[in-house]
């Protein structure tokens, strides 16, 4: 993958805003036209209301719904009522046979956990306690998933990057060994990936391919909360219960998936006669070579299997133009959380209010305007509502498989995934600024709204490929992921900063994400109005948006294009 530019317009969008960043944007613009922002869409964004995101949160997130996790009562309902919407809008069914949903199958893994994992290194022996030091999941769709007197190698990132002239594994035999690998990626150098901006190589589902590719038999992720995003609670309320996963097709696997704690690593490595902070420090050079431990270890899943299958939810509004009426903008949010399980707090519903009730309303209210318009834009709106996105992005994955239209005909991807809960912000936040663009759309619609773009301050935490939008772009499609601003308006500095960091610590995959009466719908407002402008412009321009020279995803989108020949 390539790193992460930011072109000369987008370094500019992070700091102007007003009347200069418009006459400077209308100087820079480079294939994206401007399209004015009349009354028509004046009148049609104020459809966008707190009073419906409000009345869509509560029910999606009452305990009616029981967490909407895949495949369960929950799931049906919420598939129901996504369908009510969207014929309420009057959008028509999103599939080509006519019917709101595209159904897919997942198969269910549900894990017998072993109350420890021991390790050992002769007459030295390390035990590790399931969920308060590991976590482990099968890499298999079997009914056992095992693995045998395994060696344990520590192995850096596990990345092959031959673009940045990076290989952790240097042609080592890697054959049914257990591999240590550490979170993240390189981020020490800007010249070096893309600096503190992590790629997909830093995500944990690359990990576990990697070390698939390998033949690995295992892979353990060593967790930190800086390279992670996220505590450890969170490993521990997203990997136990039961895992979903579209149906294998031949693949490489690991048996084991697995995670430890930066404290349960330390302890292992040092009874292999390592210091982890030395490992740590090797693992940060070009020439790294694995490390063989001379840990074995064992340790066998037996596993519940069950095949079950949910649906994205579809719906469509023609567009008028009658020949880019065939393209789609696409909007999309996710519908499901983690259902039920049990939490220190006795509650067990896990409601996911913010994450993701939120941006399927706000996603919602969007379709409300564009209905509202007094004729459709130029080309199609398509509102796509994901299944199964927290067990891996697996129903935004199974459209960029099956997609509607091919993907050289889908113009732009607009995301919502956990919308502003505080309150009106001066600014927002563009994940994937300086990829496409759709950066001068993004500042087009924040010069007529009063507002600032921003880069995602969170760049470590890899949200690009966190979320659906991600499927997307890898099948060329130039994508928006508009997050929560920070700079909120009658606030201090640093007070919507300690907002965000306080939900990620206490709030995020658990079981007390609820609607709650402290939250302000005046920032979801302010962001589901300035997305539906951004799709509308995209939607009426004369020419696609496209990545910017030398981006990751601009062959994919290259080729996409070239199919349609």
């Amino acid at each position: 993958m390539s790193k992460i530019r930011f072109s000369g317009v987008a370094a500019i969008v992070m700091t102007l805003s007003g009347a200069a960043l418009a006459g400077l944007l209308a100087a820079a613009a480079s294939g994206q036209p401007r399209t004015p922002l009349g009354a028509d869409a004046e009148r049609a964004a104020e459809a966008i209301d707190a009073t419906d995101l409000e009345r869509i949160v509560a029910e999606l997130s009452s305990d009616r719904y029981e967490g909407r996790a895949p495949g369960t009562r929950g799931d049906e309902l919420t598939l129901r009522f996504l369908e009510q919407e969207l014929e309420r809008l009057g959008f028509e069914p999103g599939m080509p046979d006519g019917s709101w949903r595209q159904s897919f199958d997942l198969v269910g893994i549900t894990a017998s956990h072993p109350e420890k994992w021991s390790f050992a290194r002769g007459e030295r022996r390390v035990d590790l306690s399931q969920g308060r030091d590991f976590i482990a999941s099968s890499g298999v769709q079997r009914e056992r998933a095992a693995i045998d007197a395994a060696e344990v190698v520590f192995v850096g990132y596990g990345i092959v990057a031959p673009e940045h002239e990076w290989n952790d594994f240097k042609d080592a035999d890697l054959r049914g060994k257990v591999l240590l690998m550490l979170n993240n990626d390189p981020d020490w150098d800007p010249e070096l990936f893309a600096g503190p901006a992590r790629l997909y190589y830093g995500r944990w589902t690359y990990k576990y391919e990697s070390a698939a590719r390998q033949g690995a038999a295992g892979a353990i992720i060593v967790h930190t909360t800086p390279s992670a995003g996220y505590p450890w609670e969170v490993v521990q309320s997203s990997w136990t219960g039961t895992q979903y996963e579209l149906p294998a097709v031949g693949e490489p696997r690991v048996e084991i998936e697995a995670w430890v704690t930066e404290a349960a690593a330390r302890r292992l490595v040092a009874a292999a006669g390592y210091d982890l902070d030395a490992l740590v420090e090797r693992a940060r050079r070009r020439d790294f070579e694995p490390i063989p431990l001379g840990l074995t270890t064992s340790i066998a899943l037996e596993n519940e299997l069950e095949r079950t299958s949910t649906a994205n939810v579809l719906g469509v509004l023609r567009g008028s133009d009658p020949v880019l009426a065939d393209e789609l903008v696409i909007y999309t949010a996710h519908h499901d959380h983690l259902g039920k399980a049990a939490d220190a707090s006795g509650d067990t519903v896990f409601n996911g209010a913010r994450d993701n009730a939120s941006g399927v309303a706000m996603v919602l209210e969007i379709g409300e305007a564009f209905a509202a318009l007094p004729a459709p834009p130029r080309r199609s709106i398509m509102l796509l509502f994901a299944g199964a996105e927290e067990q891996g992005l697996f129903g935004s994955a199974h459209f960029a498989r099956h997609p509607t239209v091919p993907p050289g005909r889908i113009a732009a991807n607009l995301n919502y995934d956990s919308g502003n809960i505080w309150g009106a912000t001066k600014d927002i936040t563009f994940v994937g600024l300086g990829k496409s663009t759709l950066d001068e759309v993004a500042a087009q619609v924040a010069e007529h709204e009063g507002r600032v773009v921003k880069p995602d301050p969170d760049v470590d935490q890899g949200y690009y490929y966190r979320s659906d939008q991600f499927n997307f772009a890898k099948i060329g499609v130039p994508a928006f992921y508009f997050r929560t601003g920070t700079e909120f308006i009658g606030r201090p500095e640093g007070w919507g900063r300690a907002r965000i960091d306080e939900y990620n610590e206490n709030h995020y995959h658990r079981t007390s994400d609820e609607l709650t009466p402290d939250w302000s719908f005046d920032g979801m407002v302010e962001d589901a109005r300035f997305g539906f402008l951004a799709g509308l412009i995209v939607a009426n321009g004369d020419e696609m948006p496209r990545w910017c020279s030398g981006d990751e995803f601009e062959a994919a989108r290259r080729q996409a294009i070239e199919a349609l020949r």
